[in-house]
């Protein structure tokens, strides 16, 4: 064995499961025929890979040859080597399958060599994450390049260098996230940005510009994600791309430059500090990432931006301290003192100085907190528990995901599991890795608890608090549960069309300002609608009615200033469909809502009058004078409307009213058709007409819905003679256009 790997034998992982190991370790002797491989210190770190990674396990034993290598030669020496050997192999491949199949066998040597070396303690962490990053990138370039080449091939493409199609190419790959940071973890996704330059790019093919990206990151895709007998390079996330659910999947450079410009969300600056090109046309990727820089680091420290600051803490996370860490099942990545608290205690700070302070925008977050610490933002304790705790917690991610090259990041929920599991990472007992853990989780928690203690606090939905974090791309299963508890039923459609309104998607959520007063809105709008009967259809119902605004900035302020005005909102959108429709074509009537009286019973009929007939005047011809009526009758209705279903007044005294309302109409509007018939066909003297009313509207007994039965009863004089047989017919057409009216 290689000596880099005898250094901390001693703490070496014991194996869970000593049966998988002494089979693992018979299995590997017949493997390998040759000597030299079953010495004491060998067996020891095959055990701990055999009794704790099925998956492992089976790299072992899959590559026999290439493991021998690593564990003669060393990682570090060989890692260099498959690099160097994988550049020279996929150089003369223009063929996406056989692509596909270097790559696979490249990434399952890759993930034994580097799996070899984090058991062993050979690497530390850093060196873990570095190195699987550093693989990640070399193998995004190679599947790029491969598919370029067979463009260039095809005659889609022209390459301005042969040897090296990726430059000028005008297409661009972004890593976000980990990969970005470069400390991707063992099972991780790598999350992908990618762009097209159409100033670059020399297309010659017959489709669009755009399609023909689309399609290669189509390819890309599959080149890496795709699970075939060799297994999969990469899972692939294209989501942290401008809206997700409504672009494709690659953009153009100007379209994400007009996004991030008009529509980029608080969290999409942070996620933005690690992105960096990978693969294309780094270049241009260059070139972009300076033109959106403005978005991410503000330069001015001014109120806005300390107010965009406490919008990203508003979403991310509620907890603010106290309470308990509870170890089995608890997720090290999303839940409390975990990773991606670390993260954000160093983002949030990134934005807010990185404006001012260029050595603040590192990418990797222990160098980040490191920037913090020289220009005095944190501590130097605070930095060193930081750190710690992140280097700890990331090789406990790693090992999680090393049993099965599964992307988990909860811990075993039983104390045998957590006996187990503590086996892995090198401890006697579960107790004393839940001593470690904790420790470092409450550390963390403590820290991020006190960041911006004396920014404005996130309402809790409940009264036991509860996360509402409608960020990112994915459902926040925390989230998830609070809006179960509320009340809702499908919490992940209310998120998704939240994240939705986020990505301004509705013309009520375009601007900056209105998501913004829309975040501090958040659990006061999903408390109101979790109390009504039907939350779910009730928050249909809102979107709806979002939908149909031209701007949100006055309503959701008008909601900032009255809560109790979106309690009626959501209780209408809850029980009554027809006055939530009518609400949905008329916001201007929460204005009325607001006004004295709104919700006392309607004057009476006298003043009503008045009120009308005041309306009227301001009607300039007879199409304005309909609007008018429609408008007052609208209005009226759905005040009475609303006192009923708040149980202000009963059915009797809303009948009432709805009568009276419509009395003054049919009064009102026979006036204005007699004074436009007058004009346009004259009057005849004596004439007059009659309006009965039938039915409800004769008993006074009116619902909102209800028709109105009418009978129209007319009167002409009839004349002594006629002095001729014109005369007599002249005067039939007029009768009849009285009917008609």
């Amino acid at each position: 064995m290689h000596k880099s790997f005898l250094s901390n034998l001693a703490t070496l992982a014991r194996p869970a499961d000593a049966d998988a190991a002494a089979n693992g370790i018979e299995a590997w002797r017949a493997a390998c025929a040759e000597s030299g491989f079953d010495d004491p210190a060998t067996e020891t770190l095959l055990a701990a890979v055999f009794g704790n990674s099925p998956y492992l396990g089976g790299c072992l034993l899959r590559e026999p040859g290439f493991a021998r290598a690593v564990l003669s030669r060393g990682p570090a020496a060989v890692l260099d080597e498959l690099l160097a050997e994988l550049d020279t192999a996929t150089a003369s491949f223009a063929d996406d399958a056989e692509t596909g199949r270097v790559l696979r066998r490249a990434k399952r040597r890759a993930a034994l060599l580097i799996g070899l070396a984090d058991i062993a303690g050979s690497w530390t962490t850093e060196r873990v994450c570095a190195a699987l990053s550093q693989f990640a990138e070399c193998a995004v370039g190679l599947a790029v390049a491969s598919l370029l080449r067979g463009a260039v091939a095809d005659g889609e493409l022209n390459a301005r260098d042969e040897a090296d199609v990726q430059t000028g190419s005008g297409f661009v790959v972004l890593a976000m996230g980990k990969l970005g940071g470069g400390e991707l973890n063992y099972s991780s996704d790598i999350d992908l940005l990618v762009l097209f330059d159409e100033d670059r790019a020399t297309y010659r093919g017959r489709r669009s510009i755009g399609d023909f990206f689309v399609r290669l990151t189509r390819r890309l895709v599959m080149l890496l994600d795709e699970r075939t007998a060799d297994g999969y390079v990469f899972r692939t996330d294209l989501r942290l791309r401008p809206d997700p659910g409504a672009t494709p999947l690659a953009l153009s450079v100007f379209a994400a430059e007009t996004y991030y410009e008009s529509l980029g969300q608080n969290w999409e600056r942070a996620a933005m500090i690690k992105a960096r090109p990978v693969a294309g046309d780094r270049a241009a990727g260059e070139a972009f990432l300076r033109v959106i820089r403005p978005f991410v680091w503000r330069q001015n420290l001014d109120f806005a931006t300390i107010q965009d600051i406490h919008s990203i803490k508003w979403q991310i996370q509620a907890h603010r301290g106290g309470g308990e860490i509870v170890v089995p099942g608890h997720n090290i990545k999303l839940g409390r003192g975990g990773i991606r608290e670390i993260e954000f205690f160093a983002q949030t700070q990134q934005l807010i100085w990185g404006g001012r302070y260029h050595d603040l925008r590192a990418r990797p977050t222990c160098a980040a907190l490191a920037g913090l610490r020289d220009h005095k933002r944190i501590s130097a304790e605070v930095e060193a528990e930081m750190v710690a705790a992140y280097w700890f917690l990331r090789r406990v991610e790693n090992r999680l995901q090393m049993i099965d090259d599964r992307q988990v990041h909860s811990l075993p929920d039983t104390a045998e599991g957590l006996d187990r599991f503590a086996a892995f990472l090198g401890y006697e007992t579960g107790d004393a890795f839940v001593a470690d853990i904790t420790a470092h989780l409450r550390r963390v928690a403590d820290h991020y608890s006190r960041l911006f203690e004396n920014s404005p606090a996130l309402a809790a939905p409940t009264e036991d608090g509860g996360n509402l974090v409608f960020t990112g791309i994915e459902d926040d299963p925390e989230t998830l549960r609070t809006l179960m508890g509320l009340g809702f039923e499908r919490p992940e459609v209310v998120s998704e069309l939240i994240r939705a309104w986020h990505h301004g998607r509705l013309r009520a959520t375009r601007s900056t300002r209105s998501r913004q007063i829309l975040t501090g809105l958040m659990p006061v709008l999903v408390s109101a609608f979790g109390r009504t009967a039907n939350p779910d259809a009730a928050f249909l119902k809102f979107n709806e009615f979002l939908g149909n605004l031209p701007a949100g900035i006055q309503l959701f302020s008008l909601f900032q200033a009255y809560p109790k005005l979106l309690d009626l909102v959501a209780e209408i959108m809850g029980t009554a469909p027809r006055l939530a429709a009518y609400l949905s074509r008329h916001a201007r009537l929460l204005d009325a809502v607001l006004t004295v009286g709104f919700l006392e019973p309607l004057p009476e009929r006298a003043i009503l009058e008045r009120t009308l007939a005041g309306e009227l005047e301001t009607a300039g011809d007879f199409q304005d004078a309909l609007d008018v009526a429609r408008r007052w009758s609208g209005d009226a209705k759905f005040q009475v409307s609303v006192q009923q279903m708040r149980g202000l007044i009963d059915a009797e005294a809303a009948g009432r009213a709805l009568t009276d309302v419509a009395d003054l109409l049919v009064g009102a509007m026979l006036d204005a058709v007699e004074a436009d018939f007058a004009r346009r066909y004259g009057r005849i003297p004596g004439a007059a007409l009659a309006v009965l009313g039938y039915g409800k509207l004769g008993g006074r007994a009116l619902c909102r819905g209800s028709d109105l039965d009418l009978v129209f009863v007319y009167q002409i004089p009839a004349p002594t003679r006629y002095r001729t047989a014109k005369e007599r017919s002249a005067h039939r057409p007029i009768s009849h256009a009285w009917a008609n009216a």
